[in-house]
């Protein structure tokens, strides 16, 4: 099964995460199938902070992907996961 999850880069106490599709048998910084965007929560200003290919997240949770429990929050936040349901909301 194909799964959302982040991939930790960074340095110790400053980490960054791309958000990525990748196979669940993968290791955690495996390689993906495709990178979906980035989060870095140490940034001040939230815009900087996260950038996400919205469409293309709609499109691997529409074809079955499932994200997990810390994308699945993150995509709620950014508007575009209904955190109680698990669907994509329609977008732009």
């Amino acid at each position: 099964m194909v799964r959302l999850r982040l991939k930790r880069f960074g340095r110790t106490h400053k980490p960054f995460y791309r958000l990525n599709a990748i196979d669940q048998r993968s290791p955690r910084d495996g390689k993906p199938i495709e990178e979906l965007g980035y989060f870095d929560p140490t940034e001040m200003d939230e815009a900087k902070g996260i950038s996400l290919k919205a469409d293309r997240i709609r499109y691997w949770i529409g074809v079955g992907a499932q994200p997990s429990q810390t994308v699945r929050d993150l995509l709620a936040k950014q508007g575009i996961l209904d955190k109680k349901t698990g669907k994509a909301i329609a977008g732009e």
